[in-house]
């Protein structure tokens, strides 16, 4: 891709949240996927709680004004009577409240059981560096054919100092349903070992350019140990070009 960007551009950043809800599909099956947030099950009975209430508030609060009304007209209008007019009222207009209440405690109850496991997705976010990643997939056609396809997850950078991945298929080969299991599988592996000789060469680029930025955020005063450190990422980067030169790719 001639707009991709190179690995130094992506040692200061951060891996953009997206990537635990709406790029998560962009990422390599290797990398696994973060723990779940499963909803808490006491959720459910506290919002139905709420909604008993509710409506029982409201039945209640009818009920009360029906009869506060009605000791009012048959006994006069006393004391008793106006009490229990204003505390049907009050049930009526405040039956609502209940859903609230219980909205805004299943709300903390499940956010403080979530806290954990939300920590445990942000931790597993932060592992992930951005290289490409290669990775071989196949699959069944309608005609029993099976399609081996090879898959580039490229980082991209993302808002200020983040990143996230985009998902690209670079290259596909169809196989006959009446190729040999053993052909087919064979192609496969072989395919899924240069796909990972490829991230390897990634990974290796992307670790030299990050060498190389903690190197120079080294204190300045320190002039000589600043240029050993270039020299050793030189030299790592050096060794990486000469081993690709020697194992030339598995794919011509």
């Amino acid at each position: 891709m001639s707009d991709e960007l190179s690995p130094a551009e992506f040692v200061d950043r951060d891996p953009d949240q997206r990537l635990l809800s709406d790029d998560l599909a962009n990422l390599p099956e290797a990398l696994g996927r973060p723990e779940a947030i499963v909803p808490s099950r006491v959720r459910g009975r506290i919002v139905g709680t709420g909604a008993t209430l509710t409506a029982a508030s409201l039945v209640i609060g009818a009920l009360l004004v029906l009869l506060g009304l009605i000791d009012a007209v048959s006994s006069g209008i006393d004391g008793l009577s106006i009490a229990i007019v204003v505390v049907g009222a009050v049930l009526v207009i405040t039956h609502w409240g209940w859903v609230h209440v219980a909205e805004l405690t299943a709300n903390s109850i499940e956010g403080r059981s979530s806290a954990e496991v939300e920590d445990r997705r942000r931790q597993w976010l932060e592992t992930i560096e951005p290289y490409t990643r290669f990775e071989i997939y196949t699959r069944v056609e309608d005609d029993g054919a099976i399609t081996i396809y090879r898959v580039a997850h490229r980082p991209v950078a993302s808002g200020e100092r983040r990143f996230t991945f985009d998902r690209e298929t670079e290259y596909e080969e169809v196989h006959s349903g009446d190729e040999p299991a053993a052909a087919v599988t064979e192609r496969a592996e072989l395919l899924r070992r240069q796909a990972a000789q490829d991230t390897e060469r990634e990974r290796e680029r992307y670790q030299v350019a990050a060498d190389a930025y903690e190197s120079a955020l080294m204190d300045d005063a320190d002039e000589q140990q600043r240029l050993l450190a270039q020299r050793a990422a030189s030299e790592a980067l050096s060794k990486q070009i000469n081993s690709n030169l020697r194992d030339p790719p598995l794919i011509e």
